[in-house]
């Protein structure tokens, strides 16, 4: 194990970019270790790699931007357990490791669709942007899948209208993918979300009202 981190470790020294890393430290990604490598040399890097779950669990324990995202693409997915599901949702500490556990692990989880509906309802405000992070990936790349029928939306659409409001950006962000890429699935769910959200199109919140316009847009480019 200790030869193989070393050799990811110099992996990273040869691709490091200390641009691109002041400027994610610039824009508030702060991360213990930074090396600046870019997505898709981190995935050319992971190929060097047989997936394995201690190596994964070890790499996400590091507060190293490229070691936890590695530990994304590394970790056999066919072994992720809720409980692992769980934890390493509660231990997500930014917005790119949220999109990057999302993309490469926890879409393509057996159980996503319970992890998604679990998290999408938690009261915590950190695990819920993941869900709704998740939901949207699952509304992206599976719109089609009978599972995601099994999906209690009437819940989570009324709480990510609460949501959509929150003083958080991410939390809000997150809230409004779900709405947008629900609704992009069908002009039947494209229909129940602006219904859902009628009362922000005559709203004196301009925030309120864009956000009903975005989405409204989306819609009409529907088929």
């Amino acid at each position: 194990m200790d030869a193989i981190l070393k050799k990811i470790r110099t992996d990273l020294r040869l691709s490091m970019n200390g641009v691109v890393s002041a400027s994610m430290r610039e824009k508030g990604l702060n991360y213990g270790l930074n090396f600046g490598v870019s997505i898709p040399k981190l995935r050319q890097i992971a190929k060097k790699y047989k997936p394995n779950v201690s190596l994964a669990e070890t790499l996400y324990e590091q507060d190293t931007r490229e070691l936890k995202i590695l530990a994304t693409m590394l970790y056999p997915v066919e072994h992720l357990s809720d409980k692992t599901a769980d934890e390493w949702c509660r231990l997500i500490s930014n917005q790119e490791i949220r999109e990057q556990a999302c993309m490469n692990l926890f879409q393509n989880s057996a159980n996503t669709v319970c992890l998604a509906q679990r998290w999408a309802e938690h009261p915590d405000e950190n695990i819920r942007t993941t869900g709704y992070w998740l939901l949207a990936r699952l509304f992206l790349t599976r719109k089609d899948d009978m599972e995601l029928k099994q999906l209690k939306m009437d819940d989570i659409l009324l709480k990510s209208a609460k949501d959509i409001r929150s003083e958080s950006a991410f939390l809000q962000r997150a809230a409004l993918n779900v709405f947008k890429f629900y609704g992009r699935t069908s002009k039947k769910r494209a229909e129940t979300v602006l219904e859902l959200l009628k009362m922000y199109e005559k709203s004196e919140n301009s925030v309120e009202r864009e956000i009903y316009e975005v989405l409204s847009f989306e819609f009409s480019l529907l088929d």
